[in-house]
């Protein structure tokens, strides 16, 4: 009885001693799949708002710099804020690069975006960036009237230089702009209406403007393009869209903005809540903040001033840096954006 007493003792040091061993297993592989975490993540996907040419470059340049493969989707800024709404679920991309800062703070409050406060934007201004660090500015653009100066010359007219100038009758019907359901830049031209002479006055003005639309894009770029090929006299839109085009050779255009002060859009970055790919987010918002991402756009069609002070802004934009701005309130603007899109909606209906 003894000796089996013995043996039985002997088998329960040996089964804690295994148990033991494989508890250390267990520890040491957790180590290891921790630290394989911490490896350079493979790929991003992303939502791009600046031009095709200019997110071709920036997905190429970060792959290069960090290894990490850049998948993505260009839309504008009110589709991106559709697809992501659609997909809070189960996202399918992990940053939202481009378009105004309205928008991302829309998103914000939606709860759609994941707060990070990236090392690199402590450069960054303090007008141009999120307080929480939901989103920080890349580039500042600003609403001007991109012309076709053939049919100004033709018809021997001045250039717009006021909003109300848009609602003269020689216009009727030779204005593009975008919706403002789609497009984040048409909503800063409503947001800006807003702003400069209050709402009931501002929708009234932007119904009057709808009599004199010719056609509503889905993107804000489109009517630079538009009065590019002669297809409208007066496209409303940013003007750096407008500066591309002259770079590409259409020596037609011709740049106006209206003196009584204008709105601007603070293109954004931001990682969007429940990013999948995490860590290569991260590491993609802290590049896009620098001194050389931000200079990339320059060099591939996008005029934009930028909010790294340290970047050189691109020469073509500087006769336009001394442009009357309104006091554009974006916490306000991105706040109210659903509101006023649907106040809009029913005043072009009358």
């Amino acid at each position: 009885m003894k000796k089996w007493s013995k043996f039985l003792s002997m088998c329960m040091v040996a089964v804690m001693c295994m148990s033991l061993l494989a508890g250390c297993g267990t520890s040491n592989s957790e180590e290891t799949s921790s630290e394989t975490s911490k490896e350079t993540p493979k790929e991003l996907t992303m939502y791009i708002g600046v031009v095709e040419q200019q997110a071709l470059v920036i997905a190429k340049e970060f792959e290069k710099e960090t290894g990490i493969k850049v998948n993505f989707v260009r839309m504008s800024g009110g589709e991106t804020m559709g697809r992501i709404r659609a997909e809070k679920d189960n996202p399918k991309a992990s940053v939202w690069y481009g378009g105004p800062a309205d928008s991302f703070i829309a998103a914000k409050k939606e709860g759609l975006l994941y707060k990070y406060a990236s090392p690199n934007a402590e450069i960054i201004p303090d007008q141009f960036k999120d307080k929480e660090g939901y989103w920080t500015g890349i580039y500042q653009g600003y609403l001007g009237f991109v012309c076709d100066g053939r049919y100004f010359e033709e018809n021997n007219l001045e250039l717009p230089t006021s909003w109300d100038d848009l609602l003269k009758p020689e216009f009727k019907g030779r204005i593009v702009v975008a919706n403002p359901g789609s497009s984040g830049t048409a909503y800063t031209l409503l947001s800006t209406m807003v702003q400069l002479r209050g709402e009931e006055a501002a929708l009234e003005y932007m119904a009057k403007l709808d009599k004199q639309i010719k056609q509503y894009t889905k993107s804000g770029s489109a009517p630079a393009k538009n009065a590019a090929l002669g297809e409208a006299a007066i496209g409303i839109t940013f003007i750096h869209n407008g500066i591309r085009h002259m770079e590409e050779g259409f020596s037609n255009i011709k740049l106006s903005v209206p003196t009584e002060g204008t709105g601007y859009e603070v293109g954004s970055v931001a990682i969007l809540n429940g990013a999948p790919e995490l860590e290569a987010a991260k590491i993609f918002v802290d590049w896009a903040l620098t001194k050389k991402c931000q200079e990339f756009g320059q060099q591939n069609g996008s005029y934009q001033f930028l909010t790294n002070p340290n970047a050189n802004p691109p020469e073509k934009a500087l006769p336009f840096k001394d442009t009357k701005l309104i006091n554009y309130d974006l916490e306000w603007s991105g706040e109210n954006r659903n509101r006023l899109v649907e106040a809009w909606s029913e005043a072009i209906k009358k």
